[in-house]
């Protein structure tokens, strides 16, 4: 049984996780065209709308995922980010938070520190796309400064929010950055714009531990401060 649709927003937000475990079903493509249709209505410094996005299934997915599959033994040495995906000098409240979710899914996963071949091995099911039936490629202008990188984060959750309210799930992968030659191989991404993220949809295995493990979210105090209010 996969999960229900989300009625509300406040639904899909608590029901909304980063998916690493996908039934195989198809996704109708009715569906998707009509979620990103409403994304369409995700808010942008100036109307700008710096988004665009490939979306793969079928044949053309199978080819990226056989282009990267050739290329992971080499490790590192393949990576080519045209960004930087964490701060290289992450510390403190984030690096732990970061280090926090990652233990969190190789315990549930029963992977102990120890076993780096079994922590590769989850690490190369990210360029699979979790066994997603989909998964869509986002880009944007290199002209675009940190505003219409945060607008561009805020058309990804408007996207992820309505997949959720469709029924579907996703998991957005930053880690695809890393093999963005491999994917400007196989969708034409102009030379001018960044590749950002991979970001794969389609329907959770309910039944997957990977899938279930809590995340830790921040207290609000630690987060937001509020002035002026009785």
């Amino acid at each position: 049984m996969t999960e229900p649709a989300s009625s509300t927003v406040s639904a899909a937000v608590a029901s909304r996780r980063s998916i690493r475990r996908f039934l195989p079903d198809p996704v109708d493509p009715r569906v998707l065209r009509e979620v990103l249709e409403k994304a369409q209505r995700a808010p942008s410094g100036g109307n700008l709308q710096p988004w665009h996005a490939h979306v793969l299934t079928g044949a053309p997915l199978a080819r990226l995922l056989s282009e990267v599959a050739a290329v992971l033994p080499q490790g590192r040495a393949a990576h080519a980010p045209e960004y930087a995906i964490y701060p290289p000098d992450l510390a403190g409240v984030y690096a732990e938070r970061r280090f926090g979710v990652g233990e969190a899914m190789y315990a549930a996963l029963r992977i102990p520190r120890d076993n780096k071949l079994g922590r590769l091995t989850q690490f190369a099911a990210n360029f699979r796309a979790f066994e997603a039936p989909v998964l869509m490629l986002v880009h944007m202008p290199r002209l675009m400064g940190p505003p219409q990188w945060s607008d561009v984060g805020m058309w990804l959750q408007t996207v992820m929010l309505l997949l959720r309210e469709a029924g579907l799930d996703s998991c957005a992968q930053e880690a695809w950055a890393v093999y963005q030659a491999q994917v400007r191989g196989v969708v034409p991404i102009p030379d001018d714009h960044i590749f950002f993220c991979g970001m794969a949809i389609g329907y959770r295995d309910p039944g997957a531990a990977i899938n279930r493990f809590p995340v830790a979210r921040a207290p609000l105090d630690e987060a937001v401060t509020f002035a002026g209010f009785d």
